[in-house]
């Protein structure tokens, strides 16, 4: 499996985390950057491996940012992109097996254990296809739709 990984300044250390998480379960992964503590735009870093994902150069994605609310908003502005923020491994399992997301966004703020186990638990889960692929579907049609009041 090959993972995109981007974060912004305030996600850097635990960038660094996931990465060695990713390559001890065996993972490649590719950094899309921030690699300083200087200030950096988060919708840079998000788009670029928002669309690495969607391109299908890459299997997963995992975006950093303070709360992860940021890197989520952009990276579902991407046609393709399901992407979740999760804080606990039972969010990250759901995320996978029910939405089938292939972008896990996370908060710099979690303890190291909840972000391993997080991560654990997002990569080894599988979508379950089913009833939720009857809803993923009607997500999919609302891609790309302008919804005007």
């Amino acid at each position: 499996m090959r993972i995109a990984i981007g974060c912004d300044h305030k996600g850097l250390e635990l960038k660094q985390l996931i990465m060695q998480i990713i390559t001890d379960a065996g993972y490649n992964t590719e950094d899309f950057g921030c690699y300083t503590a200087d200030s950096v735009d988060y919708p840079d870093i998000a788009e670029q491996v928002a669309q690495a994902v969607a391109k299908g150069d890459f299997n997963q994605g995992i975006l950093i940012c303070n709360t992860g609310i940021g890197m989520s908003i952009v990276a579902n502005k991407i046609m393709g992109i399901r992407a979740a923020l999760c804080y606990d491994a039972f969010s990250a399992r759901r995320a996978r097996q029910h939405n089938d997301a292939n972008i896990l966004c996370l908060g710099t703020e979690l303890e190291p254990d909840v972000i391993r186990e997080i991560v654990k638990a997002y990569l080894t889960s599988e979508f379950e296809g089913g009833r939720h692929l009857r809803r993923l579907n009607k997500i999919k049609t609302m891609e790309g739709k302008l919804y005007v009041r």
